[in-house]
């Protein structure tokens, strides 16, 4: 028998189709948005744990790209690998020709993308494990390849030294300042601002009839396709924006850092971005941003206990996906629900 999927409704128009959702995305940006804007108050404007809430929007940042592979029903372990485009891109491009970071964090993404399509085209035929394997493949390979040319990369060496990012201005106008060396607010800032874009325009494409057409994919491609889905296109698409993300992410943290190396994202960071994923939510557009503060917080709880401290962490990260699979938000969801039927009743 084959399983129903959800196609999109064609007597609603797209913003009928968010109508719905409108209200909670709506508070959740603007509960983010205070929340960068109370963060430096509270915590200062160069401390320790202003550099960890800027580290957690960028991979939230990053972790949202691989939701969307995980809603066309990919396991996606490429997404360090392309970060790693993007940071290069950019450190080449800053250090080497002088262009502007301004102009290179988009340029780093597109390059990823653009990448992204034409190794996504056909190895996105692939599913389950074997896709994985290959993704996984993918980003030991832009390791590899960042350490073969010497030349362009520098090698283990990496590039160093990278210089802040630059004023930015429109018609003599000064739009974001010069940032100045020892500074951490000004990338704070940015790191926000990145993610609460990210989290926009993924709730965008979720609420719109691609969203739709994306969960068809994971649910059953082959009656996707017999509806006239094309169905290859679709996972490529998908794919590109997923790359986009990465290397815009992987330009911000070359130029946070002020280096790379070919060992700045590894295997291990693609498999932190998919936990995120895990323990947000799979449901939810914000499921990334979730998990990632929830889990590098524990993180930083953890501290005091040293040495034994990735240990604990990393038993607490399987206990949370053991005891809560379909992520927090749903527990929270399936318990307002509860609270909810209660109050009714």
């Amino acid at each position: 028998m084959q399983k129903t999927i959800s196609m999109p409704n064609v007597n609603l128009s797209p913003s009928e189709q968010r109508s719905s959702s409108l209200k909670p995305i709506g508070l959740g940006l603007l509960i983010a948005a205070g929340y960068f804007l109370a963060i430096p108050l509270v915590f200062g404007a160069n401390g320790y744990l202003l550099n960890v809430f800027t580290t957690m929007a960028a991979v939230s940042f990053i972790s949202f790209g691989v939701w969307l592979t995980f809603a066309i029903g990919r396991i996606n372990l490429a997404q360090a690998g392309f970060a790693l485009i993007g940071a290069y891109v950019t450190a080449i491009l800053v250090s080497r020709l002088g262009v502007s970071f301004w102009i290179c964090l988009p340029l780093s993404g597109a390059v990823a993308a653009l990448l992204g399509g034409l190794i996504g085209w056909p190895v996105l035929r692939l599913k389950g494990v074997y896709f994985a394997m290959i993704t996984l493949c993918i980003t030991e390979a832009c390791r590899l390849t960042a350490l073969s040319f010497p030349a362009l990369t520098n090698g283990a060496q990496g590039i160093v030294d990278l210089p802040l990012p630059s004023e930015l201005s429109l018609f003599g106008l000064t739009i974001i300042p010069a940032f100045e060396k020892g500074a951490r607010l000004p990338f704070f800032y940015l790191a926000g601002t990145l993610m609460l874009l990210g989290l926009w325009f993924m709730w965008l494409l979720d609420t719109s009839r691609v969203g739709a057409v994306f969960r068809s994919l994971r649910q059953n491609e082959d009656l996707a396709s017999s509806l006239g889905i094309n169905v290859a296109k679709y996972r490529v698409v998908a794919f590109m924006v997923s790359c986009f993300y990465a290397g815009v992410g992987g330009a911000f943290f070359a130029t946070l850092q002020q280096n790379v190396y070919p060992t700045t994202f590894q295997v291990l960071d693609s498999v932190y971005f998919m936990v995120y994923c895990f323990v947000g939510g799979l449901e939810f557009v914000v499921g990334p941003l979730v998990g990632a503060v929830v889990m590098m917080s524990s993180f930083e709880l953890l501290h005091e206990f040293q040495r034994y401290q990735t240990v604990i962490f990393s038993g607490l990260m399987i206990l949370c996906i053991l005891l809560m699979p379909n992520g927090i938000l749903s527990v929270i969801k399936r318990r307002s629900g509860k609270l909810e039927e209660a109050s009714n009743a």
